[in-house]
């Protein structure tokens, strides 16, 4: 069973996604929080396998649970659910550790697995945001510096490490990997890991 935590500050948001998820046998909602203060107490007592996280919440925004939640139980899974879609948004929450982020237009079937993707490891994106990220990391007129943490996950990818030792390894998320992964990519114009390393060295920057 993948166990669900619930996150809104709407009574009646989490009464819908509870019944949207209740047709699935293998989902079991073992909680619900109204704040941000409630869901990392929750986490912290049911260590729930995904969390469905609204950003906007009372006592800290949703973005700053995450962290604190992953900071806590680095094995749950938090997937942003809400109908925010901006550039900041979005890039504050996966770079929180987030494994996916979906709009509250989300459909029953998708929903449900968004939830046992995230649960299997996997990143869940609603495809207008997963185009907005896209955008948001090309950059026009040619190669950018690569940051610092960026390098980091780079030179760890060029001694072999996989997305999810490199997470361990800097303690963070196998979602926050990849995005660093993707903007890389885009910074260097390669297209694989491969690539990526071989430019990088070549440009001097390993």
């Amino acid at each position: 069973m993948i166990s669900v935590l619930l996150v809104d500050d709407h009574p009646v948001v989490r009464a819908g996604v509870a019944g949207m998820l209740a047709g699935a046998d293998d989902i079991d909602i073992v909680g619900e929080a109204g704040d941000a203060a409630e869901a990392v107490t929750a986490v912290r007592a049911r260590r729930p396998d995904v969390v469905l996280m609204d950003l906007r919440l009372p006592g800290g925004d949703g973005v700053n649970a995450t962290a604190r939640i992953l900071a806590e139980s680095p094995a749950t899974r938090v997937v942003v659910l809400t109908t925010y879609e901006t550039d900041a948004d979005i890039l504050r929450a996966v770079e929180a550790g987030a494994a996916g982020y979906l709009l509250k237009d989300v459909s029953r079937t998708d929903l449900i697995n968004a939830v046992r993707t995230a649960a299997r490891g996997g990143t869940v994106l609603a495809p207008s945001v997963a185009t907005r990220l896209l955008q948001q990391v090309r950059r026009p007129g040619g190669r950018e510096t690569l940051s610092p943490r960026e390098v980091e996950v780079l030179r760890l990818v060029g001694q072999g490490l996989s997305n999810a030792e490199i997470g361990r390894q800097l303690h963070i998320s196998e979602a926050t990997v990849k995005t660093h992964l993707l903007r890389t990519f885009n910074k260097l114009d390669v297209s694989d890991r491969t690539a990526a390393v071989t430019t990088a060295m070549a440009a001097g920057l390993l």
